[in-house]
């Protein structure tokens, strides 16, 4: 008896090299229009469409229309993180298109994955914030402290306004290169935009890279220190 949802559907989407190239751009967080997708995933306008529609059908992909554009973005933060958790799996086992590229080690430096930061980075925030007791597991999920929410506070982050949101507030999201935990989930997001706004690191340019200023690190990790 075959019981329990059947991955199929969603695998086999997936599993084809033009829709996994549209997913992996918009990995990025960033919301993309048609054109943008086609040239990511090296088709025709034409082939694009079908993709895109079979995408949003199965719930995997949004859609919002802006005048006489469409873009098109990861349906929620569930979806990043499958996805997240299948690099993992193609990192671990070889499958890495990135291999020998300059962009790699900035890749696994600093990187969004979706709306939250990933790499070593990230991964140095996530134990960090533990180190101090601002985060702590809760049965199978993450539960933010006294000392979190007022670390969150000090850097200028209301964690209670997040709380209200309609998306999980907070969570691990396993580093396909690290191989370890970062933070995702709103609280994740909401890191990772104060950091950029704090001037402390800032986006590439047409790449999930984030790149810090050397004075955006030392800040960083600053922060991260044991608490006074």
């Amino acid at each position: 008896m075959k019981d329990g949802p059947d991955i199929v559907k969603i695998a086999a989407l997936i599993g084809d090299h033009a829709r996994a190239d549209v997913l992996t751009a918009l990995m990025g967080g960033r919301a993309l229009t048609a054109t943008e997708l086609a040239l990511a995933a090296n088709v025709t306008k034409q082939t694009i469409s079908g993709h895109l529609a079979k995408l949003v059908d199965a719930g995997l992909l949004a859609v919002q229309a802006q005048g006489r554009h469409r873009y098109f973005s990861l349906a929620d933060d569930d979806v990043a993180h499958l996805l997240e958790s299948l690099m993992g799996v193609a990192f671990r086992a070889g499958a890495v298109r990135l291999l020998g590229s300059t962009r790699d080690p900035a890749m696994r430096r600093a990187r969004v994955c979706y709306d939250h930061l990933a790499g070593e980075l990230g991964v140095l925030v996530f134990d960090g914030l533990r180190e101090r007791q601002a985060l702590a597991l809760a049965g199978d999920g993450l539960e933010l402290t006294a000392a979190g929410k007022a670390w969150f506070a000090a850097l200028g982050i209301d964690a209670a306004a997040l709380r209200v949101s309609r998306r999980v507030f907070c969570r691990t999201c396993l580093d396909w290169s690290e191989r370890r935990h970062h933070l995702a989930g709103a609280l994740g997001a909401a890191l990772l935009a104060r950091v950029l706004a704090l001037g402390w690191a800032s986006r590439e340019p047409g790449s999930r890279v984030v790149r810090f200023t050397t004075q955006g690190e030392q800040a960083l990790r600053r922060a991260l220190g044991p608490p006074v």
